[in-house]
């Protein structure tokens, strides 16, 4: 037999409508409270009933996330750990968070409206946010609730979880030239992603404040796979590239491309280049692993419990600034930069 919230009440002492109220994230409950509803419905293997919950609420307590198509393999591991994160995230809120795969050249927003009008989900998770992005424009304009993970600019109107990937982009930068270089390519992203730009914009920023004029020839943008690190890295470093004394990476992957690229062509980091990377510290890709990297560091882990409650928090009405959550990112310091040769 399924346990209920009445199971729930007699084991913490609380009343029915405070361990729902609990549950489901209200603003006036304690965190305290909060967590001895969710540790006992944990103990107890709670499951809502979504039946029930929406016949009372007129909500079905069911959420998605659609995933655009893209070709994903060389990002499988980072997808894999998002889909798992979220869907405990939100499990442990009592609800269900379900994943629809877009098919090859099918409109986003399309997809989008089915869902709607299928009638069976409160809200959505959006990643990878483009600028101008059209699903938050068809959303808000449906009135159905959303969560974005990342942002476009610094002061959406919608409900987020990010970090500043400005900062991010200013501090990798900072690194490199308070070890005197001057030279620094960078290999990022994809152009149309939002925090790509982001950090574009902290590394022309860095270089300006020091006085340095940011070269275009140093920047490199595609899928972030370990093939970009290695062909970019090929491209800026070989004998007609501009052959910067140092290298950004957008991620672990980059990372890798980079130092199987330096060492076909003899050269040794930090001696001949400086390295640094953006970790997010997925499974399997650690920024401390052999070579060490320094560089920048915020686990994509992180977000999937604000995402969470930022979805569930605009779903009940809550102020927009309550669904709005920016994270932290930390410096870490692991002996691949050196001055300049």
């Amino acid at each position: 037999m399924s346990a209920t919230l009445k199971d729930i009440a007699a084991l913490t002492g609380l009343s029915v409508t405070q361990v729902s109220r609990a549950l489901n994230d209200h603003d006036d409950v304690s965190a305290e409270t909060k967590q001895r509803a969710r540790d006992a419905a944990k103990a107890l293997d709670y499951r809502p009933n979504l039946s029930a919950r929406r016949l009372a609420s007129g909500r079905s307590g069911i959420v998605g996330l659609v995933l655009p198509p893209q070709d994903r393999t060389p990002r499988d591991s980072m997808f894999v750990q998002m889909m798992r994160g979220l869907s405990s995230a939100f499990s442990r809120h009592g609800r269900l968070f379900v994943l629809h795969a877009a098919d090859e050249g099918e409109d986003v927003v399309a997809v989008h409206r089915r869902l709607i009008d299928g009638g069976s989900l409160d809200g959505f998770v959006l990643i990878e946010p483009e600028h101008d992005d059209p699903r938050v424009a068809y959303l808000q304009g449906r009135g159905v609730p959303l969560v974005m993970h990342g942002r476009d600019g610094p002061a959406p109107r919608y409900p987020f979880y990010d970090i500043d990937n400005l900062a991010v982009g200013r501090a990798l930068t900072q690194m490199l030239l308070r070890a005197g270089h001057r030279r620094i390519g960078f290999i990022n992203g994809r152009e149309d992603m939002c925090y790509v730009a982001q950090r574009r914009l902290g590394w022309e920023r860095a270089l300006r404040e020091a006085g340095v004029a940011p070269d275009p020839a140093l920047h490199e943008h595609g899928q972030m796979t370990e093939s970009l690190g290695a062909l970019a890295t090929l491209r800026l470093m070989g004998p007609d590239g501009p052959r910067p004394s140092a290298l950004i990476a957008g991620n672990m992957l980059i990372a890798k491309g980079i130092y199987t690229a330096l060492s076909m062509l003899g050269l040794k980091v930090p001696q001949d280049v400086s390295v640094v990377v953006h970790d997010d510290m997925l499974p399997g890709e650690d920024l401390l692993a052999v070579p060490p990297s320094s560089g920048t560091r915020s686990a994509l882990a992180q977000s999937w419990e604000p995402l969470a409650a930022a979805l569930i928090g605009a779903i009940e009405g809550r102020a927009l600034p309550k669904t709005q959550h920016l994270g932290d990112f930390e410096i870490v310091e692991a002996g691949s930069i050196a001055p300049p040769p």
